[in-house]
């Protein structure tokens, strides 16, 4: 045997080592197993997880955002319709509904191919291998991000910018991102920042800090805004899940002030603050409900 033979197996060998301790590409899961899936990573891995029991919560149990309800689920039928559609950017306040939207709409569309699939922001890196998994499938899926924000440099950032519409690969059809958030921009904001504006004649021209923030957000077509309740849609909002729980309207009303007490200790009027009274109202008076929210 020749050197060159030895070389040539030698090299061999350390190529299937090093294959060893590379990551498998991800398989497909079983599609058929559940309506929602969540990307999950493990010793540098990652894989879709099938959620056997998703949250049933539905569009009528979300109270006082008619018109956020009413655009998402315009948007969601054209997208399962398979005509045009955009990405959806939710925002604002804390507990008043952003996630329970997507979820609620995931629960509407389900029996009609629509798929959800939970990606946590630490994640958004390997969205290209989540878009090849999904990619040419008869369903209809929406890529949901939770509470997404960002800090400068964080590697997920470009990766969703790539996704939305920055890429050289296009997008499949079959795939739309939601996006909640508490920032309109997804990344903090500094006054330092607006020192590098710019003003030309009477226009303003943002500094290239600014508009790297306020690009990403650009990308989602559809921007809906949240915003906290006022105290007669908390009110309501508690009334409807006492119902749900299996109380009368008699049984309800002395229900009023403690709800009240309960926003006032919780700083807050939001559709979960009201949700959590509910259940613990509820539970006190032992009344089981007609099902679990």
């Amino acid at each position: 045997m020749n050197d060159l033979s030895r070389f040539i197996i030698r090299a061999e060998a350390l190529l299937a080592r090093v294959e060893a301790l590379l990551p498998a590409p991800p398989t497909a899961p079983d599609w058929r197993a559940a309506v929602a899936f969540r990307w999950i990573k493990k010793n540098g891995r990652g894989h879709l997880q099938a959620v056997t029991k998703p949250h049933q919560i539905r569009l009528q149990d979300l109270q006082g955002i008619s018109e956020q309800k009413a655009r998402i689920e315009q948007n969601t039928r054209q997208f399962i319709a398979g005509r045009s559609a955009n990405n959806v950017l939710l925002t604002g306040a804390r507990g008043t509904g952003k996630s329970s939207l997507v979820k609620a709409v995931l629960n509407q569309h389900a029996a009609k191919g629509l798929r959800l699939i939970e990606v946590d922001k630490n994640d958004l890196v390997d969205l290209a291998e989540i878009v090849d998994l999904i990619s040419g499938r008869k369903e209809r899926f929406i890529i949901f991000c939770d509470d997404l924000s960002f800090e400068a440099g964080e590697p997920g950032y470009k990766a969703l910018k790539s996704v939305l519409d920055g890429s050289i690969a296009g997008t499949p059809e079959n795939l739309l991102l939601y996006a909640t958030s508490n920032r309109r921009h997804l990344m903090p904001e500094y006054m330092s920042e607006n020192l590098d504006a710019k003003h030309v004649d009477d226009e303003i021209h943002p500094g290239e800090t600014v508009e790297e923030k306020i690009s990403l957000s650009e990308r989602f077509g559809l921007w809906l805004s949240f915003y906290p309740f006022d105290q007669d849609h908390y009110l309501s909002i508690c009334a409807h899940w006492l119902r749900e729980y299996g109380l009368t309207d008699t049984e309800i009303e002395p229900a009023r002030g403690e709800a009240l007490q309960w926003a006032l200790m919780r700083s807050s009027r939001s559709g979960r603050v009201a949700w959590q009274f509910a259940r613990d109202y509820a539970g006190r008076v032992s009344r089981k409900g007609r099902r679990k929210p």
